[in-house]
């Protein structure tokens, strides 16, 4: 079943929709996100075609991805709109094509998968800074209205503090492991993106997610919170591979995605804003409880391979403080036992 047949899910795109009122002002104006079918940027194309699908007047938007049969797949019942465009997309192409007519850019396309990132990190590293280099240089030449770029809070590094990181926290990052081309080709994307206000006058905002999950994580996503969810959906226990102390702010992806809306909206330039719901800041053995809960199943646990333990998040505790989120009027609408609780369903209604 295609996740727009889904009552709940459409339930959950009402309630953020409402919760959202500035989305009038996207009315008649045209939006490209790139990374369309991730877990993430889905979400955000969702609540878009939700506002469509209630109001006259649309928002235009462009679905910019590297398939287009994966971007018709997802978003089967809308692409032959008028209003919805799928742009061929790579980021870590440096010639891409793009419409002159685009007033905001929501970017969000990069490898945030584990697996990938041990495999290829250099791929990964150049593929976070170029991309946000050819966007910002569209951005210039056309005089987009704002950027938001969605980054990562591995830019905050390990820290030995277990109080949530504010957005000026910077702990330490081994620059001589190639697990972290991730968070320094991150590093390097935001700085980037200020550097081009200061010299080029180029507006963007800087949004550091924290631990994104839902029905929108594709079945194949490797990261505990995405690989779990789908495991008990199918009835299957979770096998977890630490004991599960690490502390993290989990976030539903359709706060994260009203989060990346509200500062495309209303946010200030050049500044960061954490994704953090403080109703779901817990650790990774709570999240599993929740996840087994939901499903009746049990939680079990085993020693990780040396190949698991290369690419685990090297921080223990990168739960986050969302203050300057807040101060835009933001709010989480899903704790953490409510958003995992209807992850699980959707995927289970999905998986029938």
């Amino acid at each position: 079943m295609n996740i727009h047949d889904i009552k709940l899910w459409n339930d959950d795109l009402d309630e953020i929709n409402s919760s959202l009122p500035e989305l009038g002002d996207l009315a008649g104006q045209s939006v490209l996100v790139t990374g369309p079918t991730g877990l993430i940027c889905s979400a955000v194309v969702d609540v878009l075609i939700r506002y469509n699908a209630t109001h006259d007047e649309k928002i235009k938007i462009f679905a910019a991805g590297r398939s287009e049969e994966k971007v018709k797949s997802r978003f089967a019942s809308y692409t032959s709109d008028p209003w919805f465009t799928f742009i061929p997309y790579d980021a870590a192409g440096v010639n891409n094509a793009f419409p002159e007519d685009i007033n905001y850019i929501i970017h969000g396309a990069s490898n945030a998968s584990p697996n990938h990132i041990v495999a290829e990190p250099v791929e990964t590293m150049l593929a976070n800074f170029n991309g946000m280099k050819e966007l910002l240089d569209y951005s210039r030449a056309n005089q987009t209205s704002r950027i938001v770029y969605i980054s990562t809070s591995e830019v905050y590094g390990k820290k030995d503090s277990k109080e949530p990181s504010k957005v000026s926290d910077y702990g330490g990052i081994d620059i001589l492991n190639p697990r972290s081309s991730y968070s320094i080709g991150k590093c390097a994307a935001e700085t980037l993106c200020a550097s081009y206000y200061d010299e080029y006058g180029v507006e963007s905002s800087i949004l550091r997610p924290g631990h994104i999950y839902g029905p929108t994580a594709g079945k194949n996503d490797n990261r505990v919170s995405s690989a779990w969810a789908y495991a008990v959906a199918r009835g299957e226990d979770i096998v977890m591979k630490s004991d599960g102390s690490q502390i993290r702010s989990y976030c539903y992806c359709l706060d994260s995605a009203s989060a990346i809306l509200s500062v495309l909206l209303k946010g200030q330039s050049v500044k960061a804003y954490n994704i953090s719901n403080p109703e779901s800041v817990i650790n990774i053995k709570q999240m599993a409880e929740l996840l087994a809960k939901s499903a009746d199943v049990k939680l079990r646990f085993e020693l990780p391979t040396e190949a698991e333990k290369k690419g685990f998040n090297p921080m223990s505790n990168s739960s986050l403080d969302s203050t300057e989120l807040q101060e835009l009027g933001w709010k989480g609408l899903f704790n953490a036992e409510r958003g995992f609780a209807h992850t699980v369903e959707i995927i289970k209604q999905m998986q029938s």
